[in-house]
């Protein structure tokens, strides 16, 4: 992983084809999530539609994801509209502070489990008060079945312990950085 911080492309490689999740952290991405087509079953479509949803790094922009899947698709006939662009949200520091005050809290909840500031695959109104010039960070002091992740599902939920684990974590966290 330091390797990964410094910037060495074959440690990113290594690491994005062992894990998925991580994968998804070091680099833009962009997946459909609605199609739309066609008026019946037995007819081709007239139309199509294809949302696509795209997950941008601090330091991408717009123009240049559109700019990538206009390549991609190669095909004058199908248009590209952006329909929500929020502009760039620069990455928060890592303040000394704050990940002291999180390591020491973690060894003392979970001895032995080591902390690695990541990024988020997903989004937050952080971003609003990350643009604002107020550094935001997502904290999170809870664990997830890795086998079972159904973030956004119908089916969404956490485990029991996890939750009121997570409480507590967030609890004396706050209580740590507002001494």
């Amino acid at each position: 992983m330091t390797a990964v911080a410094e910037g060495d492309r074959e440690a990113m490689r290594r690491v994005a084809a062992a894990s998925p999740p991580l994968n998804a952290m070091m680099r833009t991405t962009c997946v459909a999530t609605q199609l739309e087509g066609g008026h019946a079953t037995n007819a081709l479509p007239q139309l199509a539609a294809a949302n696509i949803n795209c997950r941008l790094l601090p330091d991408d922009s717009v123009e240049r994801v559109v700019a990538e899947l206009t390549k991609l698709v190669a095909d004058d006939q199908v248009k590209i509209t952006v329909t929500v662009s929020e502009g760039a949200s620069p990455a928060s520091p890592l303040r000394p502070d704050i990940t002291k005050a999180f390591n020491r809290i973690t060894d003392s909840m979970w001895p032995g489990v080591i902390t690695v500031p990541t990024m988020a695959v997903g989004g937050s109104d952080g971003r609003y008060l990350r643009v604002a010039g107020i550094p935001t960070y997502g904290i999170q002091g809870f664990f997830q079945d890795r086998d079972d992740v159904r973030a956004h599902g119908r089916d969404e939920r956490m485990l029991v312990r996890s939750f009121y684990e997570g409480q507590t974590f967030l609890y004396e966290f706050v209580k740590a950085l507002s001494q």
